[in-house]
């Protein structure tokens, strides 16, 4: 039996109408979808319902994808594709596999020869570069680094300088609880020179993208609070 093909489905980055972000295509292209591996279930539904399967979630069958998962929890989900199933997986915000857990999914299905079928949709680091005005064409993300402050403060000192060799663009997030305590890192640790985009809250009602340098930011207290947030710097 041949297997099915993997969707990679892009999901709202905030409260903003899904027709800003999610193209109608998407919704037309996977509307014949049963299986769905998701990060979080109750999340899933609710962005079906308002899609094109309002009415129908109770005929959909979930598999959760997380960071909680097991390897074989994980092959199990992949073994519903390789049966000949169509599968979508969805992400908590954003696009799917990219600093998201669904990527193990990607790589079983690769493994397998299982096709792969991309669809656009919001990016928050990509929205954050494209707004930054800092380095587009030489850029690296890192992620997470470090929670506490001595290994974080030694890692940006490392990530800025490997930015002033290659004149590259630091892209880094963190859980948004720890916004304000990051921010305050970069700013006892980073140069004056360096500058500094702060994105939080990408598409929703309180979006908020500056670029300014190290020494501005010291001058401009700035709380960000529990927003979704991404770092980006240029030494």
């Amino acid at each position: 039996m041949a297997p099915g093909r993997l969707f990679l489905v892009p999901s709202p980055l905030s409260e903003a109408p899904q027709e800003r972000v999610i193209p109608g295509y998407v919704w037309e292209s996977i509307a014949h979808i049963r299986h769905f591996a998701v990060e979080e279930e109750r999340t899933a539904r609710r962005f079906l319902s308002k899609g094109c399967f309002k009415g129908r979630i109770d005929t959909l069958s979930l598999y959760t994808v997380n960071e909680h998962s097991t390897a074989e929890q994980i092959e199990r989900t992949a073994q519903v594709m390789l049966d000949g199933n169509d599968m979508a997986l969805i992400s908590e915000a954003g696009l799917p596999a990219v600093a998201d857990p669904g990527a193990a999914l990607v790589q079983i299905a690769h493994n397998h020869n299982v096709e792969i079928v991309p669809f656009v949709g919001p990016s928050s680091l990509m929205m954050a570069l494209m707004s930054s005005g800092l380095n587009g064409q030489c850029f690296a993300f890192s992620g997470y680094i470090p929670v506490k402050s001595p290994e974080r403060k030694a890692r940006l000192q490392e990530m800025e300088a490997r930015s002033a060799r290659l004149h590259e663009s630091e892209i880094l997030i963190e859980t948004p609880y720890r916004n304000d305590s990051l921010f305050a890192d970069m700013l006892s640790t980073l140069k004056p020179a360096t500058r500094l985009c702060i994105a939080a809250d990408i598409t929703g009602e309180s979006q908020f993208i500056r670029t300014r340098s190290i020494a501005q930011w010291r001058k401009e207290p700035l709380s960000i609070g529990k927003r979704p947030c991404v770092f980006i710097f240029l030494a």
